[in-house]
């Protein structure tokens, strides 16, 4: 094990969080090969807050912006919002949201996730879902970190090209498009 110089490690933190915004000290300590309290006292020292912190502060400034819906109609954490272009959402999956004998998550909950995600980024005060083409891509257990990401891909009138990516780490297991439709401006 090689010791990094704290400056070269703290700008090494500081460029994980901007890739990962969701990555806590323990995951971090592993990635920089140093102690949680390591990484801790560096965030201190850098004005970083604890992740819980971090999500709570863009949730909040997400939740301002919601125009179709209540924000507490969204299902998960809405992280990050830019209506009418993109979104984040977190989930993560609870024992009443899975199969009791498998643990697998309900179906319905990723897509509840990725529907609400995506209306909740449209730029109109009343929007529907149109069409919803979606895949599962493997099984989902109880315990998992749901992050959604919503893109709008195109706009043509009154109707939004929306997909959403469902992922659990790096892995994909959700994806849905959907073409919403605004019925107000």
């Amino acid at each position: 094990m090689m010791r990094i110089p704290k400056r070269q490690r703290q700008e090494m933190l500081q460029e994980k969080l901007r890739e990962g915004l969701f990555l806590t000290d323990e995951e971090l300590a592993v990635l920089l090969d140093v102690s949680v309290q390591t990484i801790r006292l560096d965030r201190l020292e850098l004005g970083i807050p604890e992740l819980r912190e971090r999500t709570r502060q863009l949730a909040h400034e997400a939740h301002a912006q919601i125009r179709t819906m209540t924000s507490g109609e969204v299902v998960g954490e809405l992280i990050d919002l830019e209506l009418g272009q993109a979104a984040i959402s977190m989930l993560t999956v609870t024992p009443d949201m899975v199969f009791s004998k498998t643990k697998i998550a309900r179906g319905h909950y990723l897509f509840a996730q990725a529907n609400s995600l995506a209306l909740a980024m449209i730029d109109a005060p009343t929007a529907v879902t149109g069409v919803a083409n979606i895949k599962y891509k493997t099984p989902v257990h109880m315990g998992a970190k749901l992050i959604a990401k919503a893109e709008v891909v195109k706009v043509r009138g009154n109707k939004y090209f929306v997909w959403v990516k469902t992922r659990i780490d790096s892995q994909e297991v959700f994806r849905a498009k959907f073409i919403l439709v605004s019925l107000g401006q």
